[in-house]
């Protein structure tokens, strides 16, 4: 179980959300055609791809900042690109993840795109586009410029080398000597032989080959392999180090210390972008003050997810904790949820291929029309979810005097029905942004509606989603119970005065 698992959460839902990342590193658009392996080709013997589909997605470093995005925090990469379409392609790709790109255009130098072509899930051909004969010096310094004016604003550093050329012994130098100066963590992703050029960085995250080759240790002598780790991590002044041991989990190495935390089982896919998600994980739970031995167990987690597509696809904040609930067995039993907490519980039931039906309503004094309506609807889906009105939105819909139960105790009520799989409670006059949040599949509403008049029904369409309205029990409704209640206190009371009760009205 990872530690401090509580905390974790806390962070995820919250302060993540304000931490700023710089990523620095060799930025690319990875483009994929995907497509049908029928036949070997007349002219050749290579396989006849016949194409599908094809999408582009930002790849090396900027990859990184997506994985940062995805998982709820800002970032900001910077690198060198062309002054060509695969740099509009590009920054469009990051503008729209929420990723500040901060590229410098090169002249003469293209942007970093590969292409993969994939038969089915099988790879079946890669094609680089680009120049690694170096860049001019004056790239160099608009791009550490640029850096060190960002640095004060930032939380973590994220320096991404794939050997492309952004990474110069300087560059890397100046960024790790002007981070730690302002108190701010560097974590490397290394990609060069020796690592030198990372000395003085908070941890280098290198993989079992990486670090092979970095030490001089054959990757099949494990024990001798991480002792050398641990006197590597010493002798470059790092905090530690920190290294991906692919099925085997990630090390974390400190000079009188070492700690492996096991791999998420996961079936494997593709496990392209691995190594980015790891690091990216790894540099906001530091960013927040997290150990890194409990840091290296979210980040497995995180690479657990990712190794099950296919491609380089970004780990989202939802998927990471959906991921983690299955260790919260206490709050996997609470129905009664804040909109975040419920969002992530909906991305489990939707990953588990199960669909949502959404109704809402004051549900004071709960009756069998309400146990009618209620039943109803659980029918029209997996899973139901009941949004109901705060108790000063009751106020304001219903008039003084309501709700005669409180918010509290009729979401506990609604939460022990069987039929019931999540109560929200809702302060808005109507509950739209819990649908747009939510996005059911299915909003049902009581007889006494008609589809026009259901909030939420246009956009519930728009997602391809249906509006269900159910017959209406009649004869129960909670102003009729108001009412009867009443008449009765009238009775009883004239009874006792001796007199006849008078006509409630």
């Amino acid at each position: 179980m990872i530690q401090e698992l509580h905390r974790v959460i806390e962070l995820i839902e919250g302060e993540w959300r304000s931490t700023r990342v710089l990523v620095v590193g060799d930025v690319m658009l990875d483009r994929y055609i995907w497509g049908d392996v029928e036949r070997i080709s007349p002219e050749a013997p290579v396989p006849i791809v016949r194409a599908i589909h094809q999408n582009e997605r930002p790849g090396g470093a900027a990859n990184v900042a997506m994985n940062i995005a995805g998982l709820g925090a800002q970032a900001a990469v910077f690198g060198f690109c062309g002054e060509d379409a695969d740099r509009a392609a590009l920054e469009k790709c990051l503008r729209e993840a929420g990723v500040e790109p901060r590229m410098t255009a090169v002249a003469g130098h293209p942007t970093i795109a590969k292409l993969r072509v994939l038969g089915g899930k099988q790879q079946m051909l890669r094609l680089d586009m680009e120049q690694t004969d170096g860049y001019p010096a004056e790239a160099y310094i608009a791009l550490v410029a640029g850096l060190e004016a960002a640095l004060s604003s930032a939380d973590v550093v994220v320096l991404s080398d794939y050997a492309k050329g952004v990474l110069t012994e300087e560059v890397c130098r100046g960024v790790i000597e002007a981070a730690r100066r302002r108190g701010v963590p560097v974590l490397v992703d290394p990609k060069q032989r020796s690592f030198e050029r990372y000395r003085g960085a908070t941890t280098i995250c290198p993989n079992l080959g990486e670090l092979s080759a970095a030490v001089g240790v054959p990757v099949r002598e494990l024990d001798a392999l991480l002792t050398a780790g641990q006197r590597l991590a010493v002798e470059l002044g790092l905090e530690c180090l920190t290294a991906t041991l692919s099925e085997k989990g990630i090390a974390v190495l400190r000079e009188h210390s070492k700690l492996i935390a096991p791999a998420a089982a996961r079936q494997v896919f593709d496990v392209s972008g691995a190594g980015d998600t790891v690091i990216a994980a790894l540099a906001l739970a530091v960013a927040n003050g997290l150990e890194m031995e409990t840091a290296v167990q979210l980040a497995n987690v995180a690479a657990g997810i990712v190794v099950g597509k296919v491609g380089t696809v970004p780990v989202t904040r939802d998927e990471l904790l959906t991921s983690l609930m299955p260790e919260i067995e206490l709050e996997a039993q609470e129905k009664v949820l804040s909109l975040d907490h419920l969002k992530v519980r909906a991305s489990a039931w939707r990953s588990a291929g199960q669909s949502i039906v959404f109704t809402n309503g004051c549900f004071d004094l709960l009756h069998m029309g309400h146990i009618t309506l209620l039943e109803q609807a659980r029918r029209e889906g997996d899973r139901l979810v009941v949004a109901i009105n705060s108790d000063a939105s009751a106020r304001d819909l219903k008039g003084p005097g309501r709700p005669i139960v409180g918010q509290r105790e009729r979401a506990g009520i609604l939460a022990a029905l069987a039929a019931v799989d999540a109560v929200i409670i809702f302060d808005e006059p109507t509950p739209l942004r819990l649908i747009e949040g939510l996005r059911p599949e299915v909003i049902v509403k009581g007889g006494d509606y008609r589809e026009e008049t259901v909030v939420g029904a246009k956009e519930v369409r728009s997602w391809g989603g249906r509006v269900k309205i159910v017959p209406t029990a009649e004869g129960f409704s909670t102003t009729s119970l108001i009412a009867k209640a009443a008449t009765r206190g009238f009775e009883d009371a004239a009874q006792q005065a001796g007199k006849p009760a008078p006509t409630a009205h």
